[in-house]
Order: structure tokens, then sequence, then C-alpha cells
């Protein structure tokens, strides 16, 4: 029988009582409608380094930017996809969701990235859903979560950019 633990403030977990979660739709799940970039982008948006990396931003939505990169060409030795190749893909997302909401008359610039690795991906395409945790006057901090073609998480980050004048 299956030992459920409780604590003075938490109810029983889920863990090895035999229940499992709730059914319904993924939060996170990517959206098949596309929202272009703003007429103010510059024309020819993605970066040398986006080509590089195929990263490709298919929604441009404010509240739920998301973007993709192939695994293949950006992998590190072993064949799983390298860390830093989804750090560029985070980061092009966040920056492009502190962008968006500064608009035209300013600027975003990285200030600091945090990603956390939970699975490797090692074919196929990553997607990452770049969502707003907070939106201020000088700083914007953005929760990005990266899926691999099955839709299980590979990585989650968070990116905090300053907004400056242009």
């Amino acid at each position: 029988m299956p030992i459920l633990v409780k604590g003075p403030h938490c109810s029983p977990t889920l863990a090895g009582s035999g229940r499992v979660p709730a059914a319904g739709p993924r939060l996170d799940t990517v959206p098949r409608v596309s929202t272009p970039p703003p007429s103010w982008a510059p024309a020819g948006s993605s970066s040398p380094l986006d080509d590089k990396l195929g990263i490709e931003i298919t929604d441009f939505n404010p509240d739920r930017l998301v973007a993709t990169m192939p695994v293949a060409g950006n992998q590190q030795p072993f064949g799983l996809l390298h860390g830093g190749a989804t750090c560029a893909l985070v980061e092009t997302i966040g920056s492009w969701a502190a962008m968006l909401g500064a608009g035209p008359e300013r600027q975003a610039v990285g200030i600091e990235l945090n990603a956390s690795y939970v699975r490797a991906a090692t074919s196929g395409v990553v997607t990452a859903v770049c969502t707003p945790v907070r939106r201020g006057r000088t700083l914007a901090t953005f929760l990005i979560q990266v899926t691999d073609d099955q839709d299980r998480p590979t990585a989650t980050a968070r990116l905090t950019c300053m907004i400056l004048p242009a």
C-alpha cells in the first residue's frame, strides 16, 4: 500500500498513490495561429546567429512568443542539443518579447539569463514559448519553456532585460 505524505499545510501527494493528475489541455501547447512582427520591426528581423542556428520566430504575440530551432547542426560532440544553442534560442525570443513590450522608441538588452536543462534533445526541432513574468518601465522578465517534438520539456529559462531609450 502506498504511503501518502502529509504535512501541516500540505495535501497528500500523488507520488506512489496510484492516482493520476486531472486530464486537460496543456497550457504550453503551441498554437497554430501566427502573429506577424509589428510594422516597426526591422526588416529581415533575424540576426546572423539566429540564421546560423536556424532559429525562426513563428508567432510574435507579445504575450506568448513562439520560436523553433532544429537540433541537427546545433549539437555538442555527444549528439545532444548544445546548451549554448538553447541559450541563444531563449535569449532571442526573450529579447524580442522585451522589444515588443518596449515599443519602437526604446530598446531592450538582456542583463540576466538563467537556464535549467531537464531532458536532452537529440533530433528533430525544439520549440520555445516565451511568456512575460513582469513588464516594468525599466526591466522586463520572461519565462521561456523549451520542448521537443513530443512536447516534452527540455529546458526552462528566465531572461531579464533592461529597457533603455533608443
